[in-house]
């Protein structure tokens, strides 16, 4: 692939020229020159323009998705060629959820640039369901996630158990109580993650098995982030449902108070995610990886 190529297929997933620039570190004109010196190799107009909007034509899908075939294809002749030489090399694209790539991943992919220090690593952040609509967009290749449901066009595979538990600040009029009961979960003001995230599909789904409506919890806020919870308890009269994970360093420091609910474990598995179809070499390597890593 040449370098008009790359451009290509910088301006067709974000059809917007002025954001593949940015995502290529050049000028707008150049990736319009880039564009119409390959519309003119090609014979063909690959964007065309409504409003304010662009379009690929009937010829840019096309192209895009040829190019992304080729370009995959050049991906693992790179991690053979590497394999030859007893030196991988390669790239990877990871995406994982919000707990994950906060509290778990930076540490393992820390491990894996050590073991495999050629192999380009990109890392993209966000809820598990935007995590696998990435990697159904082909935007990346693999994907850890905390939730529970499952798509078709996607295969999973467990990787580590985690437990979401009920914290507080160390201010509250709860942390003095340390246990609560499943009836009190009803009552108390509650912070919880956003719609889309993991971690609050598994806490609806364990509720219902209890019994208790979803619907009439006294929830306060959604947040989009375990941070954001974490920092909204230091000043905030309630609870929150969050990963035993993410609150290690809270707990040492003694900023937040883990409260046990009579009767209520919640319990979750976090999985690694995959694309039907082939096998991408970087991240079958990346998957052998983290199944002897051994988290702390």
């Amino acid at each position: 692939m040449d370098y008009r190529d790359e451009v290509f297929i910088a301006v067709a997933e974000n059809l917007n020229f002025s954001k593949a620039a940015e995502e290529l570190f050049i000028s707008q004109p150049a990736v319009t020159k880039h564009i119409k010196e390959l519309e003119s190799k090609l014979n063909t107009a690959l964007f065309e323009r409504k409003g304010n909007k662009v379009y690929l034509t009937k010829s840019g899908k096309l192209v895009y998705g040829s190019l992304k075939k080729i370009k995959q294809q050049y991906r693992d002749l790179e991690y053979e060629l590497g394999k030859l030489n007893e030196a991988f090399i390669g790239s990877l694209r990871i995406g994982a959820s919000s707990t994950i790539s906060q509290y778990l991943i930076p540490s393992v992919i820390a491990s894996f640039h050590k073991r495999y220090p050629k192999i380009k690593l990109d890392l993209f952040n966000g809820n598990s369901f935007e995590m696998e609509e990435k990697l159904l967009d082909n935007e990346i290749d693999l994907a850890l996630v905390e939730n529970e449901t499952s798509n078709s066009n996607i295969k999973y595979m467990d990787f580590l158990e985690d437990e979401i538990v009920a914290v507080t600040g160390m201010q509250s009029v709860y942390a003095k109580r340390k246990t609560i009961k499943i009836s009190d979960i009803q009552e108390i003001p509650l912070v919880l993650r956003e719609k889309g995230s993991g971690t609050l599909q598994v806490i609806q789904k364990t509720l219902a098995k209890q019994n208790i409506n979803f619907e009439k919890l006294n929830i306060l806020i959604h947040l989009g982030s375990t941070e954001a919870i974490k920092n909204f308890l230091c000043d905030f009269d309630g609870i929150a449902l969050i990963s035993e994970k993410s609150i290690e360093k809270e707990l040492q420091l003694k900023s937040l108070c883990k409260l046990n609910v009579k009767n209520l474990t919640i319990q979750r598995t976090f999985r690694l995610a995959l694309r039907q179809g082939p096998e991408i070499q970087t991240a079958k390597l990346f998957i052998d990886f983290l199944s002897q890593y051994k988290f702390g």
